[in-house]
């Protein structure tokens, strides 16, 4: 059984070893001291809620695949302590190109996961397809262009800084789904990517470690944490209840879906990550939670039946109507309540002022999914060369292709 199985020894571990290297060696050099990096204490709990939900939950909500239990919570926590390294540098040279002095603190190492989480939504979509030496590449590249983008929306656009990170999950999803349409198409017998009672139950463990920590995700960053995390709640909540009562309405016997539980429960925190912090009335955020659980189930339907096989996309964990169109009802409602707010402020007597910030902001979203689609798909192709050893399409879904299982072993 075992030579069946490719053997990733004389690749994956030297890649790793010159990674952390180069990591170990640009810290050296290019850090200052850190020795207030833990002066705020009272930020770390929130950063500690946001790598709970980052490892955990994420590690959990992947493992939808009944053979792919293993690479999916494994793969994850590796990605993710790669990605905060790759991150932190990231951000200590986007500092840099501005002539700023770079702090090493809570708030730096809170963006780094922050910015981490849009390798983790991209994961899903490629889930069960992309081998680690792949996935490494990828979580290089896309980290690169997310923080080339954070620096277009921060410095030409004039996003604010918390802004532009919450653009993760946008950059995220439609990273993802152009990266996975370069990816070989699966045989039409192959039913490995399917999901057991077992593995859908592990999922939904996951989208419950996400819902709790999720609050935190979206006030880490924030100026006005407690009204971030108030209005999260309330989006979040509204969202689970709807979720329930839409699967129990969409479904053929009106019993409910798992499958719609585990992505439109956590519409309502995409939706607000934008305006958590400047929602002044707590219904907005309710009605942004609603309307993300409805775009959520009807999308999976319209998507799954009609846009991915027209486009040839295979979205393995739903991470479009998950993650990627309720973050456009985000950016949506983004623009309206910024526009709305300044007008009030004004007295509606500044319409080119207003003008102005709406296109500026509408421009930000765009150029963020433009960014997106563009560099996940040139990424898509580097993936696929020979010298990055893609899996085979008879070995997708597989934890027995990267995994050591004594019990299947020879002579066990």
């Amino acid at each position: 059984m075992p030579s069946r199985y490719l053997s990733f020894r004389c690749s994956v571990p030297w890649l790793i070893l010159l990674l952390q290297a180069l990591l170990l060696t640009r810290s050296y050099f290019g850090f200052p001291g850190v020795s207030d990096t833990y002066a705020s204490s009272n930020s770390y709990p929130a950063f500690q809620d946001v790598t709970h939900m980052v490892i955990f939950g994420f590690g959990f909500f992947l493992m939808v695949l009944r053979r792919y239990g293993f690479s999916s919570t494994g793969f994850n926590f590796f990605l993710v302590v790669l990605g905060v390294q790759c991150s932190m540098l990231a951000e200590d040279l986007l500092v840099f190109i501005r002539g700023q002095q770079n702090q090493v603190g809570m708030e730096s190492l809170a963006k780094a996961v922050v910015s981490t989480t849009a390798v983790v939504i991209s994961t899903g979509a490629v889930l069960g397809k992309a081998n680690p030496v792949q996935l490494i590449v990828m979580t290089l590249v896309e980290l690169i262009f997310f923080y080339v983008s954070r620096c277009i929306n921060r410095t030409l656009l004039e996003v604010p800084e918390p802004l532009t990170v919450m653009h993760v999950h946008l950059f995220g999803a439609y990273f993802g789904l152009a990266l996975t349409s370069r990816f070989p198409e699966l045989p039409p017998g192959l039913d490995k990517n399917r999901s057991t009672p077992k593995s859908e139950l592990f999922s939904v463990l996951g989208t419950v470690f996400v819902w709790v920590f999720w609050p935190s995700f979206n006030s880490v960053l924030a100026e006005s944490k407690k009204k971030a995390v108030l209005n999260t709640y309330l989006a979040l909540a509204v969202s689970a209840v709807a979720a329930f009562m839409l699967s129990a309405l969409t479904s053929k016997d009106g019993k409910f879906r798992m499958a719609h539980i585990r992505s439109a429960a956590l519409a309502g925190g995409v939706a607000v990550s934008y305006t958590a912090h400047l929602i002044q009335h707590p219904w907005i955020a309710m009605i942004l939670g609603l309307l993300g659980s409805v775009i959520t189930i009807l999308g999976s339907h319209c998507l799954q039946r009609c846009f991915n096989p027209a486009l040839k996309l295979q979205d393995t964990s739903g991470v479009h109507f998950t993650f990627g169109l309720p973050a456009v009802l985000g950016a949506v409602a983004a623009v309206v309540l910024r526009v709305v707010e300044d007008g009030i402020a004004t007295q509606w007597n500044d319409l080119s002022s207003l003008g102005y910030t709406a296109f500026y902001y509408i421009g930000a979203f765009c150029q963020t999914i433009s960014t997106a689609l563009i560099t996940g798909f040139i990424t898509g192709l580097i993936l696929n060369i020979k010298l990055l050893k893609a899996v085979h399409v008879s070995k997708y879904f597989d934890d027995q292709f990267y995994w050591e299982f004594p019990h299947l072993s020879v002579g066990f």
